[in-house]
């Protein structure tokens, strides 16, 4: 089923004009924690993903470990090498309160790790992500840390879903379309972005775990209204290959649309008539257009050799295909 013309419509209203208007900053910072001795190619995937579809800064926390190879692989990304082990907490969080007051999103999971320390850390981050009313994005090894929060996106794959649901406790007896929206309801309200063959992305609200005050979700004169339960498929053809990687360049796509959304959120641009908490599942379709559109460009140059770096030159070009020329070259920017 294609992804409904509203809603694509709607997508186009968060995405920052370019027509000179705006000053660096104004088209999304984005902060993506992760990187540890073992894992330096995620944060990487997602960091940089989120520049080429157009955020203005995109800013990597990880271990000392992993920083001068994140460091080495591109000098576009502002690598921050803070979470180091055995640090004072209390110092490594100060350092991370400050960080995070300049970004507008912050996508946890890519490159985390299971190691203590590293998810100790992002636990701390999450809680002061939560506490400015920053956007998330949640992946891989930071999904079993969501509360409620209707300003985060889940992004599991098939075997990170099937735990997921266990851990919310839906039944089986579920229907499986219906399963997101349900996992999203018990989760008080978070969108969950089910990655497959066709992409399922649910938002349930309705159920007594969501609280717009948990969320920071403000100035709602009727908060019934805020009350919505919506399942949207992205059929958009992909690349015939899954690569690993994937759901990083997917998770930095996603976090540079929802950055997106909160500068349209603060002002910078359009007239506020899309809610705060319609963002997130806006960011989530777009972010899954694009990137199931990069893989299929990809996969026609690459086939079988297919690798997630060669994902990356082409979201400019997925953009564009979804959302037209005229947002992806803006009104000068074509000869």
């Amino acid at each position: 089923m294609p992804v409904p013309r509203n809603v694509i419509e709607q997508i186009k209203q968060i995405i920052p004009p370019l027509n000179g208007t705006l000053h660096k900053g104004q088209s999304g910072r984005v902060g993506v924690l992760g990187g540890a001795m073992d894992y330096t190619g995620a944060p990487f995937f997602a960091a940089m993903s989120a520049l080429r579809l157009g955020a203005d800064l995109s800013h990597v926390i990880c271990a000392p470990t992993a920083a001068q190879a994140i460091k080495s692989y591109s000098p576009d990304l502002i690598v921050h090498p803070i979470l180091k082990e055995g640090a004072p907490q209390d110092k490594v969080k100060k350092e991370l309160d400050s960080l995070l007051s300049r970004l507008h999103v912050l996508v946890l999971g890519p490159g985390l790790g299971r190691e203590d320390y590293m998810q100790n850390y992002a636990k701390v981050a999450l809680n002061l992500a939560r506490s400015k009313a920053m956007f998330l994005v949640l992946d891989a090894d930071a999904l079993w840390m969501i509360g409620q929060d209707l300003r985060a996106v889940l992004t599991p794959n098939v075997v990170e879903f099937k735990r997921l649901s266990e851990q919310a406790g839906v039944d089986t007896s579920v229907p499986a379309d219906g399963r997101a929206a349900e996992v999203s309801k018990r989760l008080g309200g978070v969108v969950v972005l089910q990655k497959g063959p066709k992409d399922l992305i649910a938002i349930d609200t309705t159920g007594e775990a969501a609280s717009l005050e948990e969320s920071g979700i403000r100035h709602v004169l009727d908060e019934e209204s805020e009350k919505v339960k919506e399942v949207i498929e992205v059929d958009v053809e992909g690349g015939l290959k899954r690569c690993g990687g994937q759901g990083d360049v997917l998770s930095g796509t996603v976090g540079a649309m929802l950055a997106w959304g909160k500068c349209y959120e603060d002002g910078a641009f359009g007239d506020k008539s899309i809610a705060a908490s319609r963002i997130p599942i806006l960011a989530a379709v777009g972010g899954s257009m694009v990137t199931r559109t990069s893989s299929k460009r990809a996969f026609h140059v690459e086939g079988r050799g297919l690798v997630t770096q060669d994902m990356i030159p082409y979201l400019a070009k997925a953009f564009a295909e979804n959302f037209g020329e005229d947002l992806q070259a803006g009104e000068r920017g074509r000869l």
